[in-house]
């Protein structure tokens, strides 16, 4: 199997019904697709094994990309081939709204030649043959799945085709239930209907300023990963996609983590948004399951609220034979304090925007948690196998406490919260120091990590503080290619991935913040090399092939670049 079948991040696009996604390549096929919910088995998964994932085909001769974009503000893929014989449309879409099904619905312009259009399903991450069998007006897959197009449909070794030919139109439909009596309006009733439930979901948060068509690009991708049930926002709706090509850490990011909260709140809201989205994914989380009881809140869980299940191996070859490919995420039993104080930086956030105190005995309780447990050590922002005394989850905590001291119902409280600040600091100023001045990863430790960058955004430190300035330029001399930033790792030798994309965007806004507004640009155009044409980012870029690395889209990139973006336009308004 060559590394050509394996189709490039960089050339996929999302489209979603804020319950699910599916992601398509730039000609056409279907290569991942979670019926139901985006944290469901698949029933397409090209995207990890071409042979056996599961995909959906296009199959028109000599066929290229001439260009793509989504309808409107919407999910409404329209794809642009061409061909020798002249130009074909497809436009991918997940209907929305009342009256219409779930599931994918394909139609295309006129055929500039014969073409066949075939779903290769393979149910469950392809561990079980799927049991099709025709029905009266189309073909039923595994008795929960039913595909229906406007020419006939064909059944041959578990794959099922139809033919458009030269001159015809034609659709097909993918959904969860069995439908009858399909025609070409009520597929145009059906976009409509769908349009307009995106017209609503985009009228709740505007954004005018510097790069204001990258910027929509990144809340569209936030809405299309939000469930619609809830209000939760997953990282990413795959799986397994490497941080390093042919290595082990391809891990399965279709949850809801409690440490991106802070992050997608803050962009949002600065965005313009009018509090929906931020608020109901607030609710959502504050609505988790306990945990075993000796922690508020899971670090993340499933959509469904619920802590998330025990890894497993999948029989699949992996992105660009990149495996193990694993379903399931084992850190849920982690400690990470940094989503404890992320939260309360995002319930702060709210709180005086809103001028509400919505969940706030849960807020308290995390503020007690925390006041209580900052000094144990945790296992960080990155998830890693071993604890230590991570000096950003130290940091994120204090300036959690600090923030939501302000919001205190009594004195007592805001005493307690405001003394474990006070305490951290101390801390931090006595361990966490490298012999150069610059904030360590660890307490004790030499080594420093991107997230710094932040500690001035979270208002911990100014930015031209003799520390700050020390690790910008560890992180300079020892973490840059160009304008793109690695993290560091104490479980993994950090060099050997590409460079993380939310980093290089904080260094960004550490740069903002600096009013060195030129060398922030330059930072942000860096990263936004590594979005594709739609304005989709992954987790990581390689900065010497320009590969796009690890899971996608992913949320925290894309608040991360919003937040940037915002960080700019402020800047800008204060020198004029």
């Amino acid at each position: 199997m060559g590394e050509s079948r394996f189709p490039a991040i960089r050339d996929l696009a999302l489209i979603g019904d804020r319950r699910t996604a599916a992601l398509v390549t730039n000609t056409g096929v279907v290569v991942w697709y979670c019926p139901g919910r985006f944290d469901y088995p698949s029933l397409l998964a090209a995207l990890l094994d071409p042979d056996r994932g599961g995909g959906w085909m296009v199959q028109i001769p000599n066929a290229t990309c001439a260009g793509r974009g989504y309808l409107e503000d919407s999910g409404v893929l329209e794809t642009t081939l061409a061909t020798p014989a002249g130009e074909l449309q497809i436009t991918d879409w997940m209907p929305m709204g009342e009256g219409t099904p779930h599931g994918i619905v394909r139609q295309f312009s006129v055929a500039p030649t014969d073409m066949a259009i075939t779903l290769a399903p393979a149910p469950d991450y392809a561990r079980r043959s799927p049991q099709c069998q025709a029905q009266a007006q189309g073909i039923q897959i595994d008795g929960q799945h039913y595909l229906y197009a406007s020419h006939p449909l064909t059944i041959s070794e578990e794959k099922i085709s139809c033919t458009i030919p030269q001159g015809e139109s034609g659709w097909c439909i993918l959904v969860d239930n069995p439908l009858s009596d399909l025609t070409d309006l009520q597929l145009k009733r059906w976009l409509e209907t769908t349009l307009e439930c995106w017209r609503e979901i985009t009228a709740h948060a505007t954004y005018h300023g510097p790069y204001e068509r990258e910027v929509a690009q990144s809340i569209r991708a936030l809405r299309l990963l939000t469930f619609e049930d809830n209000g939760g926002i997953i990282a990413a709706p795959t799986i397994a996609l490497p941080e390093v090509i042919g290595g082990q850490r391809n891990y399965d990011y279709r949850y809801v983590w409690l440490r991106d909260a802070g992050m997608i709140v803050s962009a949002l809201t600065r965005a313009g948004s009018d509090g929906t989205d931020e608020r109901r994914f607030l609710e959502f989380i504050c609505g988790y399951d306990r945990d075993s009881g000796h922690q508020p809140l899971m670090p993340f869980s499933t959509l469904a609220g619920k802590a998330p299940t025990t890894e497993e191996t999948l029989d699949l070859v992996g992105y660009r034979h990149s495996a193990p490919v694993i379903v399931g995420n084992v850190a849920k039993d982690q400690l990470q304090l940094d989503a404890y104080g992320n939260v309360l930086l995002a319930a702060k956030l709210i709180y005086n925007r809103f001028n509400t105190r919505e969940h706030w005995s849960l807020v308290a309780e995390i503020a007690d948690f925390l006041s209580n447990h900052w000094h144990d050590p945790d296992y960080g922002i990155w998830e890693e196998q071993e604890k230590h005394q991570y000096t950003s989850s130290k940091v994120v905590v204090a300036c959690g406490l600090k923030f939501i001291a302000d919001a205190a119902e009594n004195e007592d409280q805001a005493r307690r919260w405001r003394a474990a600040e006070q305490a951290i600091r101390e801390f931090v100023a006595q361990h966490c120091l490298t012999s150069e001045g610059a904030y360590a990863a660890v307490a004790g430790g030499e080594d420093v990590d991107v997230t710094a960058a932040l500690f001035p955004v979270w208002a911990y430190t100014a930015a031209d503080s003799p520390e700050m300035v020390t690790t910008m330029k560890v992180l300079e001399r020892d973490y840059a290619t160009g304008h793109l930033y690695r993290r560091h790792l104490k479980s993994f030798d950090s060099q050997q991935e590409g460079a993380f994309l939310a980093g290089t965007l904080w260094v960004a806004q550490y740069w903002i913040m600096r009013q060195e507004l030129q060398r922030a640009r330059a930072i942000i155009d860096a990263a936004l090399e590594f979005a594709n044409d739609l304005g989709l980012f992954a987790e990581e870029a390689d900065p010497e092939t320009g590969t796009m690395l690890g899971n996608f889209p992913q949320t925290f990139v894309h608040a991360a670049f919003i937040g940037a973006a915002i960080d700019l336009k402020a800047a800008l308004e204060q020198s004029q």
